[in-house]
């Protein structure tokens, strides 16, 4: 399974170009998403009002830093090196990114933390804003951007995307419980 993983990171990581670069080291940078994140909370604000707002980022910090932790957790576990770290694949890769991370990358981040805000803003607003799905588009991509840029394995991404929506379903749920009417 690690070779086939292998090779299809090596596949997807060749399909780029000098000409897409820019766009997925912006989709890669979590600081360009400030704008979409103050969007969200804006228009969270707005439907569930102020005090229960603030519980509602309370509760997005503990999201946050549940997925954080336990991303870390699994790479100093697992301790996979990412490809651009790993001597027999980092040669044969193309290396978007100036550096290169952490050295290991199971599983990713990125994913985790973009599925795990989708889910959950998905799975809240479910009754109040069906369209918050366009979400899930906007995960995926920056999740792929991490093996466009040659740092993590489709396996990275994939089971970071599981476990985000998993714990962006469980938090969405609480939350819905005590914020929601």
């Amino acid at each position: 399974m690690i070779q086939l993983d292998e090779q299809l990171f090596l596949f997807l990581n060749s399909l780029g170009s000098s000409t897409w670069d820019g766009f997925w080291l912006f989709m890669t940078n979590k600081y360009n998403m400030i704008p979409l994140y103050l969007f969200l909370l804006i228009y969270s604000f707005k439907h569930i009002g102020w005090k229960k707002g603030l519980w509602f980022v309370f509760t997005i910090a503990l999201l946050i830093s549940c997925t954080d932790q336990t991303t870390n957790f699994f790479k100093d576990g697992f301790e996979r090196l990412r490809p651009c770290h790993d001597p027999d694949i980092a040669p044969l890769m193309r290396l978007v990114k100036n550096s290169c991370g952490g050295l290991y990358g199971f599983f990713s981040g990125h994913a985790s933390n973009s599925f795990a805000l989708a889910v959950f803003f998905i799975t809240f607003f479910k009754t109040i804003s069906p369209n918050m799905r366009w979400l899930l588009l906007w995960a995926a991509i920056v999740a792929y951007s991490r093996v466009y840029v040659g740092v993590h394995y489709p396996i990275d991404i994939l089971s970071g995307a599981f476990f985000g929506s998993l714990i962006g379903f469980f938090f969405a749920r609480i939350a819905r419980r005590f914020l929601l009417p």
